[in-house]
């Protein structure tokens, strides 16, 4: 399968460390779907200036428009976060933020991770976000990764129920992105 045939995921890690576990699982999903699916790591979160809605105008900071840019061409969004002092990392809502104007996380498929320690106050905080933001995120399509250090490793994923999870959040994604796209 050439790659205009496969479907264009944008993977979005939340943390801007340069060897964060997030990171690692992102990069052990595109390793597992490389054959079936073309994903693109997004990793400008540190290069998107903050949110100020004064500059949130025709013209918006280049980096904005090129995330967004990014949002637009891809079928679907996969986001890899983890949870910093129980909430979602500054820099990912910041990003997100910068799109609530020009909407292009509305009706797009996304698919959430959230890979931490615990995790579980920014999941739901983040799935509240993307729900207000009308993303389409189906319950299959998100999935709360608890003690990540311990079955993510050297990008691989080393727990098998954390990869048939995975591989479930994955399918889960495709299948949004066909629902939508039969329905255009």
């Amino acid at each position: 399968m050439t790659s205009i045939n496969k479907k264009k995921i944008l993977a979005i890690p939340g943390s801007t460390r340069h060897f964060s576990t997030n990171l690692s699982l992102v990069q052990a999903i595109w390793d597992l779907f490389q054959d079936q699916l073309d994903i693109k790591i997004f990793l400008g979160l540190t290069g998107i200036p903050h949110f100020n809605p004064d500059l949130d105008t025709e013209t918006p900071p280049e980096a904005v428009l090129e995330f967004r840019q990014l949002l637009k061409e891809a079928d679907g969004i996969l986001i890899c976060t983890p949870e910093y002092a129980m909430g979602v990392p500054g820099s990912l809502k910041n990003a997100i933020d910068w799109t609530v104007s020009s909407m292009e996380f509305s009706h797009k498929p996304v698919a959430l991770i959230t890979a931490s320690s615990s995790g579980q106050k920014a999941h739901y905080s983040l799935l509240e976000t993307l729900r207000v933001i009308e993303s389409e995120i189906p319950v299959d399509s998100q999935l709360l990764i608890s003690f990540v250090k311990t079955k993510v490793k050297d990008d691989k994923i080393i727990d098998s129920d954390t990869l048939q999870q995975v591989r479930k959040l994955i399918n889960s994604l495709v299948k949004s992105i066909d629902q939508k796209n039969e329905t255009q």
